[in-house]
């Protein structure tokens, strides 16, 4: 069986997902698994994807950033993958499938993923040369805090006899920030 896994990491990036789970598809996927969340938070459909998969089967990503956040973590998925008996194949690797029992495809694989890891670590550096560069200008002021501005709806919603679990919940804010916003 055909085994798809698709990621984003933020829920903005709908487009990217469906076009990724439009290409998981058109390579044959039978089932797919999808999840728009950040590579370093705890990825369930990933989790359930390799639970999924049986010996034979062969489980598609689009890209090799979609599937492992480092070359450590592709190394887990694929050992664990070998242990099950299930190949991968990547699409942005010309949809090949990837034979890691084979010399030749491993050493791809793993150039394949340290050329990604150092990408990201690249692009982060820039990033933060980015932010610092703006600090020191004037111009970065960091993110608008969120929570702050609901603290209206948090003592009214606490006043009314909502526990801060819920306001939480239902403000989609986190709890420590519903704890502070009384605190004051």
């Amino acid at each position: 069986m055909l085994v798809g896994y698709a990621r984003t990491s933020s829920i903005d990036q709908v487009a990217g997902l469906e076009a990724q789970i439009y290409a998981l598809r058109e390579a044959g996927s039978e089932k797919l698994f999808s999840e728009q969340i950040s590579s370093v938070a705890k990825r369930d459909q990933l989790e359930l994807a390799l639970d999924f998969v049986r010996e034979g089967d062969v489980l598609i990503a689009t890209r090799l950033d979609r599937l492992a956040r480092s070359a450590a973590h592709l190394h887990q998925i694929v050992e664990m993958l070998e242990q099950k008996k299930v190949a991968l194949r990547l699409l942005d690797f010309g949809g090949k499938c990837v034979d890691t029992s084979s010399p030749s495809d491993r050493l791809l694989l793993n150039m394949f993923a340290a050329v990604a890891q150092f990408e990201r670590e690249i692009m982060l550096e820039r990033q933060r040369e980015g932010i610092a560069k703006a600090k020191r200008e004037g111009k970065y002021k960091g993110r608008a805090p969120t929570a702050r501005a609901k603290a209206t709806q948090v003592k009214t919603m606490h006043a009314e006899g909502i526990k801060p679990t819920e306001i939480a919940n239902r403000l989609g804010i986190g709890r420590a920030s519903v704890y502070r916003i009384l605190a004051d």
